[in-house]
């Protein structure tokens, strides 16, 4: 059995979106494959984003913001948006969930630090419905 294909995508790629794969990463391991991208990426991670995640131990520091692909999406069994609206694409079979989670650009650390504890949580629950063998 292969394993799951997890696609979280947000509008720039560089916070929420990169926070849940840092997350996905560091509590499944490699029983996941994790993707991000991004409708309208930037061109680096978030700092304060970086900061909040260092906190915890998870180093995104190597992430680098994704546009989000066609194909990408197509390949994905679940994909969680976070702010993109119509820009993901739709594909009947797959599993979507929308995050609604605060956008941490120019956001102080003190809100980081609740979005990063926030999309946590949630991750944790997904990765219990997954129940990866």
């Amino acid at each position: 059995m292969s394993k799951p294909v997890v696609l979280f995508v947000c509008v720039h790629n560089a916070g929420r979106s990169q926070m849940a794969a840092g997350w996905l990463r560091h509590l499944a391991g490699d029983t996941v494959e994790v993707r991000s991208a991004g409708s309208a990426p930037r061109d680096q991670i978030n700092p304060t984003a970086v900061e909040a995640m260092r906190e915890v131990g998870i180093d995104i520091t190597g992430a680098i913001p994704q546009l989000l692909e066609y194909d990408t999406a197509r390949t994905s069994d679940v994909i969680v948006t976070m702010g993109c609206g119509d820009a993901c694409p739709v594909f009947p079979g797959k599993r979507y969930e929308d995050w609604v989670l605060t956008d941490p650009a120019g956001q102080p650390i003190e809100v980081v630090r609740q979005v990063r504890d926030e999309i946590r949580a949630r991750v944790e629950k997904l990765v219990g419905e997954l129940r990866i063998a």
